[in-house]
């Protein structure tokens, strides 16, 4: 017997706003409710329904996605163990549920039979309250968590939904006063259909000073003409132009694999760009063409981050939206000292907090375990040290640097070196723990330095070659000579 998931719409408020039918199927079998933290569920267990809480699932689990494959794969084991279960959402079954998709994945292989039974949405409530009608004006509702993806290159009227945090009221306004005066009126719903319901208009500016969001807030805009995050619309728009039948045969060949070292070549060149920047930008005057540079790597590397999201969309594992919401969702996780109760009042107590987040979230043993053994040689000491530093295993600062790089230069004048050779390598790890303790970046230093050695190496060459004396068959002391002049 094939077990049966009945998935019910609990609407958008009290008891009062379940559907008939829902009342029915919540009566005929278990019930899993995703979250509790929803007006109908105490009213409905008062009525003599018992629900089983999900909510543990979004404290425990590292991100959104895995919370979900959690949820799926809880609903799914109860209805195997009592051949039919209900599974309870906020709002309607079919509206911005992703647990719900992947159940219609697993009804369509078989696995599950998946009835689904809609509930009102709290959009239907909201298209009410700010009296609008969709069909009428082409009204969108877009996520407020992924906003400036979600409604790129959209205008005209926005319901923007899951503005559940300031951060994320933020993020939206930031957005929206790219295209739109400061003073511009946007309409606020909270709690839509509660008696706690409230909807007033705010000036655009205002929208994350004055509103205290919680998980049942949405914002109303109507941009005009003005599109969204126009620009990056347009860069997505391109892309997948270029990628599609009869764009660019380059483009349609390529792979994630075959474009990593493309990702790998931007990101260098955006490094060495940076580099021409004063050591202190943004803070002092500002070189317009050394920023001008920057601004057309970051677009290069910006084309690569696009370029693998249409490549994962293809295959359909993600879009550039997931891409967007993950990363929202690392900062707030990551940010417990902004975003949650954490205190962390200097930099050392916020890089405790991060490691020890993200050995959570991954699930090692050992803070280590992240970090690729194929990163540059430099590179990869420099991310050992920084986590060793969380822990307080490096030398005592300055001091106990040196102490190590005096003792490794010892040990070489002692030895005899040769291939890969510890002691060599015990010296040049002292090198970079000694960068790490004057604040410097050992990689960017060396990059540094090879910079200066070429430089010099040219300007020996140039007057080598002015003087009339081949590098290649001069005596070593002729070409010293010429090294030092050129210095």
């Amino acid at each position: 017997m094939i077990p049966k998931v009945v998935v019910v719409g609990l609407g958008p408020g009290g008891a009062d706003l379940v559907m008939p039918r829902a009342l029915v199927a919540l009566r005929g079998a278990p019930v899993l409710v995703r979250t509790e933290r929803h007006p109908a569920v105490q009213e409905l267990r008062d009525a003599g329904i018992e629900m089983l809480s999900l909510d543990e699932v979004y404290e425990t689990a590292p991100d959104l996605d895995a919370a979900y494959a959690e949820i799926v794969r809880r609903v799914v084991e109860a209805a195997v163990f009592s051949g039919s279960v209900v599974y309870a959402v906020p709002g309607n079954p079919g509206v911005a549920e992703r647990a719900v998709g992947m159940l219609r994945v697993l009804a369509t292989a078989g696995e599950i039979e998946l009835e689904i039974v809609p509930g009102l949405s709290f959009v239907d409530i909201a298209w009410a309250r700010i009296g609008v009608d969709p069909m009428a004006n082409g009204a969108r509702v877009v996520d407020g968590r992924n906003f400036v993806v979600s409604a790129a290159g959209r205008s005209g009227a926005l319901l923007i939904a899951q503005c559940d945090s300031k951060f994320v009221l933020s993020d939206v306004k930031l957005a929206l006063l790219e295209v739109l005066p400061p003073e511009s009126e946007v309409l606020v719903l909270q709690r839509l259909g509660l008696p706690s319901e409230e909807v007033f208009p705010l000036a655009l500016e205002d929208l994350d000073r004055r509103v205290e969001p919680d998980h049942l807030t949405s914002i109303y805009v109507d941009t005009g003409e003005a599109l969204v995050a126009g620009e990056f619309a347009s860069l997505f728009s391109i892309a997948e132009r270029l990628r599609a039948p009869g764009g660019c045969p380059w483009d349609a060949e390529q792979t994630h694999r075959s474009l990593s070292r493309y990702l790998l070549e931007e990101a260098y060149e955006t490094v060495e760009t940076i580099e021409g920047l004063s050591i202190d930008a943004p803070a002092g005057e500002a070189d317009l063409d050394a920023y001008a540079l920057l601004a057309d790597e970051l677009g290069d590397v910006l084309y690569q981050v696009v370029f693998h999201s249409i490549l994962a969309e293809e295959a359909g594992a993600f879009t550039m939206a997931d891409v967007s919401r993950g990363i929202q969702d690392k900062l707030i996780r990551r940010h417990p000292h902004v975003f949650g109760e954490v205190e962390a009042n200097t930099s050392d107590e916020v890089l405790a907090n991060w490691e020890m987040i993200k050995k959570e979230e991954k699930g090692t043993s050992s803070i280590i375990e992240g970090i690729s053994a194929s990163l540059p040689s430099v590179l990869y000491a420099l991310k050992l040290f920084r986590k060793a530093e969380t822990l307080g295993l490096l030398p005592d600062g300055r001091a106990g640097a040196l102490a190590e790089l005096d003792a490794s230069v010892e040990a070489v004048r002692q030895g005899v070196s040769g291939g890969d050779d510890p002691i060599i390598g015990d010296l040049l790890a002292a090198a970079v723990a000694l960068s790490r303790a004057d604040g410097a970046d050992a990689e960017a230093a060396l990059r540094a330095w090879t910079k200066r050695f070429r430089a010099h190496f040219l300007a020996t060459e140039a007057l080598a070659a002015s003087e009339g004396v081949d590098l290649h068959t001069a005596e070593p002391g002729v070409a010293r000579a010429l090294w030092g002049r050129a210095g």
